[in-house]
């Protein structure tokens, strides 16, 4: 069996500065919480949990809690919530994602010259929620070719879209396209994130060319949701796991070639014991 480790594959930089963030202030503080689990990994919030690190999902469980560092997770929040978790008497401690931060100003910086802002994502994911968050007025988020189609805006108003960072960028320029034929006066802004788009484009190469593909990565997380995706299109013999425990190895003993990618939430030391499992 052949066994290919897309480059890719893995944590992404700004997951990575957020882990690492939070370790650091593990060793150093006391308590220690983040808003959410740090990023879209149990394995990963597993081993913080360990280290004394808490995950507080709302804004009433602070009220529960003593007061301490408040790590800001990678996903980001509005601006009502950070200001509120600093009332509540805790140390603000922002680890969201460079990327996503960026949207955060740019939504606002339109908004305020007059522009229809415009998002397109999944309004459920946590990420997209804090970018709403900084828009003042009410803003549309689309997920969906059909939505956008039937999408109707203010045609004496510009219209500034954005993206949520771990977007599918090929169905991102499909909805955009679909908007530009409208006839809006559109400025549309590509915020999915570099590491996003090489993995996506790596992983579905990768498919192309492998009998089996195998993606890694929490249930929860949505750009390797978005891989999975990607790599069933090109290869049907595409299986979405969350460790090796997961993987039943049986099924690939009649596979000759085999693609391995991961979510950028997703350890290496889980990436090794896969591909170490496959290779024997």
């Amino acid at each position: 069996m052949n066994v290919t480790l897309a480059k890719s594959a893995g944590f992404c930089p700004g997951v990575k500065r957020a882990v690492d963030i939070v370790y650091d202030q593990a060793d150093r503080h006391s308590p220690v919480y983040t808003y959410g689990p740090i990023i879209h990994n149990d394995e990963v919030v597993g081993e913080l949990q360990k280290k004394g690190v808490r995950a507080i999902n709302s804004l009433d469980e602070m009220d529960e809690v003593e007061p301490g560092i408040m790590i800001i997770r990678s996903h980001g929040v509005t601006w009502e919530e950070e200001e509120t978790i600093r009332k509540k008497g805790f140390e603000v401690v922002d680890a969201t994602c460079p990327f996503v931060k960026k949207i955060h100003r740019l939504v606002r910086e339109h908004e305020e010259a007059g522009e229809q802002i415009v998002i397109i994502g999944d309004e459920n994911h946590p990420e997209v929620r804090g970018i709403m968050g900084w828009c003042h007025n009410r803003c549309i988020v689309l997920d969906h070719e059909e939505t956008a189609k039937n999408l109707k805006l203010d045609s004496t108003k510009k219209v500034c879209i954005v993206s949520q960072t771990t977007f599918n960028y090929k169905k991102f320029k499909e909805i955009v396209e679909i908007l530009d034929k409208k006839g809006y006066d559109i400025l549309a802004l590509n915020t999915i994130c570099n590491a996003t788009e090489e993995r996506q484009t790596e992983s579905r190469e990768l498919a192309k060319q492998s009998d089996a593909m195998i993606v890694i990565g929490g249930r929860h997380s949505s750009n390797t949701q978005k891989l999975y995706e990607i790599c069933k299109k090109e290869c049907e013999n595409t299986y979405y796991i969350q460790t090796l425990v997961d993987l039943d190895l049986e099924k690939f003993k009649s596979f000759r070639n085999v693609g391995i990618t991961a979510g950028a939430s997703t350890p290496n030391k889980i990436i090794k014991e896969v591909q170490t499992a496959c290779q024997k």
